[in-house]
C-alpha cells in the first residue's frame, strides 16, 4: 500500500485552504490533518499532529510563514515545509529557504503540480518551481557581491562541479548529461554532497553554491 502523506495547510485565506483540502480529498495518498490561519497556529498544528508536510503561506498575520518555518525546522523533526505563495507579490523566497523550507511553489501552478510538489517534498527531496528559480537567481543577482565568498571545503573537484550545476537549478538527469556520467552516478555525487556539507536537502545545496560564489550570474 502507498504511504499516506499527512499534511497541514497553513494559509490565512480560508478559500485557499478549503480548495486544497477538496482537491486532496480525491487523492487517497494525501490526508489533511490540520489547518492554520497564522504562523503561530501552524507551529502548534505541527506539534499536535506531527505531519509529513506543511503547505505554508508566507504572508500571514502575526507570525509570518518564514518565522513559522524556522521554528518548525529548528528541532529534531521529520516535518518538511513546502512554501506556497503568490510569488509575484512576495520577495521573501531566500528568507524562506534559509529558514529551512524544502520546497517553494506558486499558487498559480496547476493543482496537480502542487500535489506533486507535496509528494516530492514528503519523499525527502527538494523542489523549487522553475519560475521561483528564475526569481531566486534574479534576487541573488541584485545582491551586493560577497567580498569573500564562503569557501566549500572537503569536497572533490567533481563534487564541486556537481554543486555548481545544482546551484544553476540542474536536475540529476541534466547534471548527468552535462558531465557525461550516468544518472545513478549523479545521484551518488548529490548524496555525498548532502552528507559532506551537512545539508538537509537540495535547496540548501543551492544556497551553498551561491554563497560559495560557484554560480556565475548573468550580468
Amino acid at each position: 500500500m502507498t504511504a499516506v502523506v499527512r499534511v497541514v495547510l497553513a494559509d490565512d485565506q480560508p478559500l485557499v485552504r478549503s480548495g486544497l483540502r477538496l482537491v486532496m480529498a480525491d487523492h487517497p495518498d494525501l490526508e489533511v490533518v490540520g489547518e492554520a490561519a497564522t504562523g503561530a497556529e501552524a507551529v502548534q498544528q505541527v506539534r499536535d499532529t506531527c505531519p509529513d508536510v506543511v503547505v505554508m503561506d508566507i504572508r500571514m498575520p502575526g507570525m509570518d510563514g518564514i518565522e513559522a518555518t524556522r521554528l518548525i525546522t529548528a528541532g529534531p523533526t521529520t516535518t518538511r515545509v513546502l512554501v506556497l505563495t503568490t510569488f509575484d507579490e512576495d520577495d521573501h523566497v531566500y528568507g524562506a529557504l534559509r529558514a529551512g523550507a524544502s520546497g517553494f511553489a506558486v499558487k498559480d501552478m496547476a493543482l496537480n503540480d502542487i500535489l506533486a510538489a507535496i509528494r516530492v517534498v514528503a519523499a525527502g527531496d527538494a523542489l523549487i518551481a522553475p519560475a521561483v528559480t528564475r526569481r531566486l537567481i534574479a534576487d541573488f543577482a541584485g545582491r551586493p557581491a560577497r567580498s569573500s565568498p564562503r569557501p566549500v571545503e572537503g569536497i572533490t573537484e567533481r563534487e564541486r562541479e556537481v554543486l555548481t550545476l545544482i546551484g544553476r537549478g540542474r536536475t540529476n538527469t541534466e547534471i548527468a548529461d552535462d558531465l557525461f556520467i550516468t544518472v545513478a552516478t549523479a545521484k551518488s555525487h548529490v548524496s555525498r554532497l548532502l552528507t559532506k556539507l551537512g545539508a538537509r536537502d537540495r535547496v540548501q545545496l543551492v544556497i551553498t553554491a551561491y554563497e560559495a560564489g560557484l554560480v556565475t550570474l548573468p550580468g
